[in-house]
């Protein structure tokens, strides 16, 4: 077969996780083309497959809308993003096309009859029970939370109808039935739902025909192995905020870490740190996230599922300080299971955090819980979930 990847270039975890599924399918017949954002030439470069430059959104301006509790797309974003995608699918012609938060392939797949399967986070299910949490906005950061949660409460519904509107009218035009104005709907519309989680921490989920749960999926690079660093007196704590992160709570949480008795691992990922001038800490541009995780028994980062998956895989605990909607409902499933514990970042003082590490530190459940899900992660199963999926096509 002939399988067309497309990853939007909104935040890393979007071409990471499509690219560790089309690296599995080396050992394949299929023949695999892969389209990212221009920024992430560097993870494909080397690359088995051919890959090709696919116009997206800057990551930044994504990051602001994020920021400021915005849509992410606009309509003229999402008309031009059908018509690249089209052209995209004539120049390669596939049999299926897998897309990881591409939302313009709801439609353009539709128009050129193409297959479409599309990687989505288990908690943005139309059928995820629960309702969606209030995350970090301009105004919580002013008022007091009981105050923000109920003003946030009364504005969702029609900001969540905002947010679908752009991929509504799209549809509209090429005259596709509507999906509600459901933001889920909207996030996660395919022929077949791909959710990159551990299924067990979604025991409440009503699942359709068309999801399967791939198990975790996170990227890590080629080196397996740490720099020789002695971690033999104090323990070790993996700090990787990614993409997204808020980096000014470093400046709280690496003093809190090391007092707490922590070794810091603290991968970058190539962005320009705070001044954090603390003993016991080892900054990295780019650490093997495997073999930190490994190394670690604790692990920190923004509370998105690449790098919580990456712990949790290691059955290491998780602490989430997290900022948009996705973390927060990523965190939440994880708290549930209680193999972590999330602390907003705008409520993430030293008294918090502190409080946060010592909950961790101070009962075995979390560490339990994690090794829990790490004893049940097969590594291949991912790739038997895609392989089994792409025959009935």
């Amino acid at each position: 077969m002939k399988i067309l990847f497309i990853a939007e270039g909104a935040t890393f975890a979007h071409t990471a996780r499509p690219f560790v599924l089309a690296q599995g399918l080396l050992a394949t017949d299929h023949q695999v083309t892969f389209a990212r954002a221009p920024q992430y030439d560097w993870l494909t470069r080397d690359a088995a497959f051919p890959s090709v430059d696919l116009p997206c959104l800057p990551s930044e301006v994504v990051a602001e809308r994020l920021r400021k509790g915005a849509p992410l797309y606009d309509y003229g974003t999402l008309e031009q993003y059908v018509r690249d995608d089209l052209n995209l699918i004539r120049q390669v012609g596939p049999d299926v096309i897998i897309g990881d938060f591409r939302l313009s392939l709801s439609v353009s797949a539709r128009l050129a009859a193409r297959p479409y399967i599309s990687i989505c986070d288990a908690y943005w299910s139309p059928n995820a029970p629960g309702k969606l949490p209030l995350p970090v906005l301009p105004l919580t950061r002013r008022l007091p939370l009981a105050i923000a949660t109920a003003a946030f409460s009364l504005a969702a519904p029609i900001a969540f109808r905002l947010h679908a509107h752009s991929l509504e009218r799209v549809r509209s035009k090429h005259g596709l039935s509507s999906l509600n104005h459901d933001l889920r709907n909207c996030y996660t519309d395919a022929d077949l739902r791909l959710f990159p989680n551990f299924e067990s921490l979604f025991p409440d989920l009503t699942t359709e025909p068309q999801d399967r749960f791939l198990g975790p999926i996170a990227w890590s690079p080629s080196t397996t192995t740490l720099p020789s660093i002695d971690l033999t007196n104090r323990q070790v704590a993996y700090v990787s905020m990614g993409s997204s992160g808020d980096l000014g709570t470093l400046t709280t949480l690496i003093p809190a870490l090391v007092d707490s008795g922590y070794e810091v691992l603290l991968s970058s990922g190539g962005r320009s740190l705070p001044a954090l001038g603390t003993a016991h800490v080892r900054i990295f541009d780019f650490l093997s996230g495997d073999a930190a995780c490994e190394a670690a028994t604790l692990v920190v980062c923004n509370g998105g599922s690449p790098t919580s998956n990456q712990a949790l895989r290691k059955g290491k605990p998780v602490l989430g300080i997290v900022t948009n909607m996705d973390q927060f409902l990523n965190m939440r499933s994880i708290e549930k299971y209680g193999a972590g514990v999330a602390v907003r970042s705008d409520r993430a003082t030293r008294t918090q955090l502190e409080h946060a590490i010592a909950r961790i530190l101070g009962d075995s459940i979390y560490a339990n819980r994690a090794a829990r899900l790490a004893a049940n992660y097969h590594p291949s199963g991912h790739l038997d979930v895609l392989q089994a999926a792409l025959q009935g096509f």
